[in-house]
C-alpha cells in the first residue's frame, strides 16, 4: 500500500481514569472525538461494555448521538455493538436513526463478545452461548434490514427511519472465523490486532479471498485495530507503557523489534516517527491502509497527546 496513504481512526473504550466519575469519562470521550476531527482522524468508534467499573459506555448509540451534535465531519460508529445481546431490528433502527440525524457519517460495527461478566450477560440477554450460536442468523437479519429486504413470517418489516445514506456495516473479530463470516455476508471487516496474537496480514488475506460482494459492499473493506502509545521521546513512551493494563498476554512492538515474518505486537510503543514506520510496514504487509487506534494510556492528557502526536506524524506527512 506504499504511496497510497494511511487513514487513522479512533477506538475509544471510554475509560474512567484518575478517579474520574462516569460523567467526566463521557465528557473526555466527547472531547477526544472533537479533537480527533480537528486532527484529521477519519472515524471515532465507541466500544460497548456492561457493568464494568473502569469503563463508561454501555450504549454506544446514545453516546454517538451526543458526539454527533458536537462534531461535523468525522464518521461515528460502534466498536462494537454486541449483537448476540440484541434484536437485529432494534440495532438497525438505532443506527438508521443516527444515519438520519448525521447523514453519511454513521458506521455500524458489530461483534460477538459478551462485554461483561457471565451474570451480567445473562441479566442482559439470557443464555449468551445460545445467542452466540445464532450470530450468523443475526448478521444475516441485520444485513437484510439495512437493505430493506427483511421479512418476519413472510411479512415485510422495515427498520425506520429510512435514511438517505445507509450506515456502513462492519464485523469486528480477532481470527479467521470472524473474517470468514464478514466475507460470507459481504460486510467490512475490522481485525482486532490489539486483542489477538494472530497474524493480521493472513487473516485479512483470507477475508479478501473469500469475500462475496453484497448489496452493502461491492469490494472488501478492511481496518486493523491496534494499540499505540506515542510520546515525544522513546523513554517517555516506554514509561507510559509501564502503567498500562494490556488487553491480553503481554506482547509489544518496541522501536527496534522486527515485524517481518511474524504477527505484529498488540501495542506499538515509541516516538511518532517510530510508530509511523511500524504502521507503514504493517500497512504494506497486510494490504490495509486504515488503522483504528486504541491508546490505553492511564492519563487523559497524555492519551490525548499521543493521538495528536500520531496524527501530526502520520496524517500531515502521508495524507497530503
Amino acid at each position: 500500500m506504499s504511496g497510497s496513504g494511511i487513514t487513522l481512526s479512533v477506538l475509544d473504550l471510554i475509560p474512567r481514569q484518575q478517579n474520574s466519575s462516569f460523567e467526566e469519562a463521557l465528557e473526555q470521550a466527547a472531547n477526544l472525538a472533537v479533537q480527533a476531527e480537528k486532527w484529521g482522524y477519519g472515524r471515532y468508534w465507541a466500544a460497548e461494555h456492561h457493568d464494568m467499573s473502569s469503563l463508561s459506555c454501555a450504549s454506544p448509540e446514545v453516546l454517538l448521538s451526543h458526539i454527533g451534535a458536537r462534531t461535523n465531519t468525522i464518521r461515528l460508529g460502534s466498536g462494537a455493538v454486541l449483537l448476540p445481546h440484541y434484536s437485529p431490528l432494534k440495532v438497525a433502527e438505532n443506527f438508521r436513526m443516527l444515519a438520519a440525524l448525521y447523514p453519511g457519517r454513521i458506521d455500524l460495527g458489530v461483534g460477538r463478545a459478551p462485554g461483561g461478566s457471565a451474570h451480567t450477560s445473562m441479566a442482559l440477554s439470557g443464555n449468551f452461548l445460545d445467542n452466540v450460536a445464532d450470530m450468523p442468523n443475526r448478521v444475516q437479519a441485520l444485513k437484510a434490514l439495512l437493505n430493506d429486504s427483511y421479512t418476519y413470517e413472510d411479512v415485510p418489516v422495515t427498520a425506520k427511519p429510512v435514511p438517505r445514506i445507509s450506515p456502513e456495516l462492519w464485523l469486528l473479530g480477532t481470527n479467521v472465523k470472524s473474517a470468514a463470516m464478514a466475507a460470507e455476508f459481504g460486510t467490512g471487516y475490522v481485525f482486532g490486532q490489539f486483542m489477538s496474537d494472530k497474524n493480521g496480514a493472513e487473516v485479512l488475506r483470507a477475508y479478501r479471498e473469500a469475500f462475496q460482494p453484497s448489496t452493502l459492499l461491492e469490494e472488501p473493506g478492511s481496518i486493523i485495530a491496534i494499540g499505540v502509545i506515542c510520546a515525544e521521546t522513546e523513554e517517555e513512551a516506554a514509561g507510559l507503557a509501564e502503567t498500562v493494563e494490556r488487553p491480553g498476554p503481554e506482547r509489544t512492538e518496541r522501536p527496534d523489534d522486527s515485524i517481518e515474518n511474524e504477527s505484529p505486537g498488540r501495542l506499538l510503543i515509541g516516538t511518532p516517527e517510530q510508530v509511523r514506520s511500524k504502521l507503514l510496514d504493517l500497512s504494506e504487509q497486510a494490504e490495509c491502509n486504515e488503522f483504528l487506534i486504541f491508546t490505553p494510556i492511564n492519563n487523559y492528557e497524555d492519551r490525548l497527546k499521543s493521538f495528536r502526536l500520531l496524527a501530526e506524524s502520520v496524517l500531515d506527512e502521508i495524507n497530503e
